[in-house]
Parts: C-alpha cells; structure tokens; sequence
C-alpha cells in the first residue's frame, strides 16, 4: 500500500487529484466546528454526550458526521441524508419498473438516478433537520434552553435558521462528495466518511489513556485495553482477509468453428464477494434497532413504575430490552443483520438472469446441465457465501457491544462498524490508484 502511494505521488497528474482530495476533506474538517447560530453548544454536547454512547444509532450518526452532530455544527447531517437516500434508490430500482428502466440506459440513465438520488437527499435532510431542530428545542439544562429563541417571531426566525443551516452543510457535503468523484481520488462520499470516523480516533485513543492514568483500577483498564487493542488488531486482519475472499464458480465456454477460425474454448471463473454486501445489513439492521431508543428523545420512560399505566410500563420495558447495552439487543441485532444480508444479496444477484446469461454465450459449468440445475446450483453457492459473510459482518458488529457488557469501555471510532468502514475505503482507495498507475503506463497498440 505504501509502495502505490508512493508511486502515485511521483506522478503530478495523479499528485493534483490527492491534494484536491486533502483539500475537500481538510474543507470538511473546517465545516464540523462551524457553530449555527441560536444555538448553546457546550448544552447540546453536554446533552449529546449523555445521549450518544453505549453504541446506539445517535453515537453511530454522530460518528459518521466526524463529531459535528454533537456539536451542533454546519455539517452536523454529514452524508446521512444521501446514504440513505441512497439506499432507497436502489432498493426501488429493483420495485418500480421506471427506476430499472433508467438503471440499464447507461450513462444517461444513472445521470438521471443520481439526479433523483439528491433530490431525494435534500427532502431527507430536510426531514432529518427538522427532527434535530424539535428535539434540540426540549433540551433544558439548568432552565437554559439548547435553543437561544424558542417563542415569538424571533423563534420562528431561529428555527427558520437552524433547519436551513442544516441543510445547506448537508448539501453542501454531498456537493463536496461528487467533487471529489469529478476531480479527486476514491469514492466521494466514501472519503467523507472515511475522514470523519478518523477524526474521532484521537480522541478515543485519549479516552483510553485516561483511563490507564486514573489511580483506581489502572492494573485492571491496562489489560482490558490491551486484550481490546489485540483483538482490534485481529478485526482489522480479518476484515481485510474477508474484503478479499470470494468464492470462484468454474466456467467453461463451447468451442466454435467459424470459417478457418475458432473461437471459445476458454476456461474462467465467476467471481462471488463473500462480504458482497459491505456494510449495507449492519446499516439496515441498526436502523431498526434504533427506532425505539431513538423514541427516548422526546419521551423519557418513567424510573419508578410502582404506579405507572399499562401503557406506561410496556416502554419501559421495550426500551429496556431494546437498549444497546442489553444481550437480548445484541441477539436481535444479529438475527437482523444476517435476514438483511439475505435479502441484500438476493437484490444484487439473480441466479437465474445468470444461468440465462451463461447459456447465450455457450458457457457452462462443468458438470452441472445448463437452464435451472444451472440456476439452482448458483443459488446454492450464493446461500452458503451468504451466510458466512453475514456471520461475519454480525460478530463485527455484535462484538463492540459485548466488550462494553464485559470490560466496561467504551471506544465509539474503534468500533466494529466503523472499523469495516476504515478499511474497506482505504482497500478502494489503494486499487483505485493502482488502477490508475495501470492506465498511465499501459503502453497500448502502437507503443
């Protein structure tokens, strides 16, 4: 990897792209400690940090926005609103005959995708804005609001304000995304959250020496960290190792006389991702999970349910299992992520398209009878990978919460989520330039 970086950056054409790159994320990095006006910011991070932890949907959010969410500032939506937005295009790309219509027009029709992507984008951060607005508005400490106008025309003024400041960082980000695919290298939107989950390293890494420097109990947080640190360590190999597996199905293609001339003949592969999913089913399913904690923002369950309502208790007790420090969560949230890396992969791939697709051009896999047994036995290889990607990527994700049960430390950005994310933009990245290094000193026909 240092060897390639090293390489493109002998390069001028390939240096400009990486320092339009830094560039955008050093811009991005300036927008997460831009302030919005009417609004007490040590309240709100005060409110955050009691909020966001333990591992739940408002930390992930957080996270993904580099710390601005709890700071209350310009980017604090991040590229939230476009990932989810997303998402959606593509799960409706396989519903709605129209959107895959336009998904097999070529360049036209993903021009017109990503143009319904951002416009899909802004209602979402609009929906998102107004949702961090309400509950920022309830936030009280001390009888001092997060809030500076809350009554009157000047709260209409300020809530008018904050909404739109927040869209315009949101938008504002995804614009800095698609500049980057224009100009820079990598993924967009990848890079932008790459840069944010990093930005939140050292502050963990502080966390982690602090609690090796308290008197009471250093012996014991010592070796906690450093089983932590090691099985970190192991993640990041595994992960790596899982980027890289797939499983290869043999392809043999039908000989052909034409003229003098024959063609076919060959021998080669179909290559199967066993993480083909990525982080999708982790997103998915923590989305789901989050949606009764999320609830706690406006409505806190009662602590003493000796008189509480029937309606009252069923909350609490929803909440309480739905917690993320809870292994009754963790089980869930498992269960939930393999369901969704099913149903991911069954959108990305269709075994029978495939075995139709091999047939036209006279290939097949030796030993197995072309049409369904073909169908079928692709299937069968897709359900197998499947399940150990999705094994994979719940250990990863379940993992945080049980050393949090165990050893009681709690390091968000060494996370399992935003550990895949780390080293799956930084393996693209890496090819993205060797690709790169391979167009510039490709010699072609005449050289």
């Amino acid at each position: 990897m240092f060897k390639t970086l090293k390489t493109a950056w002998g390069i001028p054409e390939i240096r400009k792209k990486i320092l339009f790159t830094l560039f955008i994320i050093a811009v991005f990095r300036l927008g997460c400690v831009i302030t919005v006006p009417f609004l007490n910011t040590e309240i709100v991070t005060q409110w955050m940090t009691e909020k966001a932890s333990n591992g739940n949907f408002l930390e992930y959010l957080d996270i993904l926005s580099g710390g601005a969410l709890s700071k209350a500032t310009m980017f604090c939506l991040g590229v939230t609103p476009y990932i989810n937005a997303s998402i959606i295009i593509q799960l409706l790309t396989y519903a709605l005959p129209p959107l895959e219509r336009l998904q097999q027009e070529g360049e036209d029709g993903r021009k017109k995708l990503n143009a319904i992507t951002s416009f899909v984008a802004l209602g979402l951060s609009a929906f998102m804005a107004v949702a961090y607005y309400l509950a920022l508005k309830h936030i009280n400490s001390d009888g001092l609001s997060a809030v500076t106008h809350t009554t009157g025309a000047a709260g209409i003024f300020a809530m008018f304000v904050i909404i739109l400041s927040f869209m315009a960082g949101s938008s504002l980000v995804i614009w800095m995304g698609n500049r980057i695919n224009e100009k820079g290298i990598g993924n967009g939107v990848s890079m932008i959250l790459f840069a944010g989950i990093v930005a939140r390293i050292p502050t963990d890494i502080g966390q982690l020496i602090g609690l090796i420097s308290t008197k009471q109990g250093a012996n014991a947080n010592f070796i906690k960290i450093i089983i932590y640190l090691l099985i970190f360590v192991l993640m990041v190999v595994g992960i790596v190792f899982m980027n890289e597996a797939e499983r290869r199905i043999p392809v043999q293609y039908a000989k052909r006389v034409v003229g003098r001339k024959q063609y076919g003949g060959q021998s080669t592969h179909i290559p199967i991702k066993v993480c083909m999913s990525g982080v999708m089913p982790i997103i998915f399913a923590m989305s789901f999970m989050s949606l009764p904690s999320m609830f706690t923002i406006f409505k806190e369950p009662l602590k003493d349910l000796t008189n509480a309502s029937a309606f009252e208790k069923f909350y609490a007790g929803m909440v309480s299992f739905f917690s993320t420090r809870s292994y009754s969560y963790a089980v869930v949230y498992f269960i939930l992520i393999i369901l969704f890396n099913y149903f991911y992969v069954a959108i990305q791939y269709n075994p029978v398209e495939m075995a139709n697709n091999l047939r036209q051009s006279n290939g097949g896999i030796p030993g197995i009878r072309p049409g369904k047994p073909t169908s079928d036995y692709i299937h069968r290889v897709l359900s197998k990978i499947s399940l150990v990607g999705a094994v994979f990527l719940g250990i990863v994700a379940v993992f945080p919460i049980i050393f949090l049960n165990v050893a009681q430390i709690d390091v968000s950005s060494m996370g399992g989520t935003s550990i895949l994310i780390v080293v799956s933009v930084a393996i693209e990245t890496v090819r993205t330039l060797e690709s790169q290094l391979m167009m510039r000193h490709h010699k072609g026909f005449l050289g």
